[in-house]
């Protein structure tokens, strides 16, 4: 899959990245789909390091949150995924044509209290979607491998995430995730879509914004911050942004 022309990794940073089916269709909604972008998943990360910190596969989109460790590793992973998987949905269907939209979004997301929330925003995907009460109950997803760790076949990187998040075991990782879905589930607005995770270029702190606007102003100028209600966001131009969510 071509990467997007904003694209701009920065190595140690975490980027959130979403991918959605061709024309928003549910090409993901047998689950013998969603599972084999999970077995390449795993395969980006045996063959390349991809450090995965959260991921869920719904029946039309991706979710993937991970941390850049350089060498090109999320690119090769990325045209590894999306490429493997669609081949293969075409070969099973026998069908033709374009199974992901041509590019790809990443948001790059400051690794504090900005991280966790962005943590549970992917772990509510399919709570928001009606399909499950409860995020344990989606098995395509990185909040039931977290409480069910596998022994074999793993995709996420428990020793970032604990390193990240300051967790000093699995164990208070575990609890403190489940704590933090706990919490949201309980708020009011809790299952209402908050665009800016999907659809920014950063999130983060009025700093964070900042730098990230800077290291993206070189070759990409025109961006703007803004305050919203998650923090600082970078984004697009006005007319180009509005053109993208039409």
């Amino acid at each position: 899959m071509a990467p997007r022309a904003h694209r701009h990794f920065v190595t140690g940073q975490v980027w959130h990245i979403t991918q959605r089916c061709h024309q928003r269709e549910f090409l993901l909604r047998s689950d013998i789909d969603r599972r084999r972008w999970v077995y390449w998943l795993y395969q980006a990360r045996k063959r390349y390091g991809l450090s995965v910190l959260n991921y869920v596969v719904t029946r039309n989109h991706v979710h993937l949150l991970v941390r850049d460790t350089g060498a090109g590793v999320i690119a090769s992973s990325m045209q590894l995924i999306s490429g493997r998987t669609a081949q293969e949905f075409n070969y099973r269907q026998e069908r033709r044509g374009a199974f992901w939209e041509d590019r790809y979004h990443a948001t790059a997301v400051q690794s504090d209290l900005h991280l966790a929330r962005c943590l549970v925003y992917i772990d509510l995907n399919m709570v928001r979607a009606g399909e499950v009460g409860h995020p344990s109950d989606w098995k395509r997803g990185g909040y039931a491998e977290l409480q069910q760790p596998r022994r074999r076949g793993g995709r996420l990187d428990f020793d970032a995430l604990m390193e990240i998040l300051r967790c000093g075991s699995l164990r208070e990782l575990q609890l403190a995730r489940c704590s933090w879905v706990d919490q949201k589930l309980e708020e009011e607005r809790c299952l209402e879509r908050v665009p800016e995770w999907t659809e920014s270029l950063a999130v983060g702190s009025f700093h964070y914004a900042l730098s990230m606007l800077r290291q993206l102003a070189g070759s990409h100028p025109g961006r703007s911050t803004a305050n919203t209600s998650i923090g600082h966001v970078v984004r697009e131009p006005v007319a180009r942004y509005q053109l993208e969510q039409a």
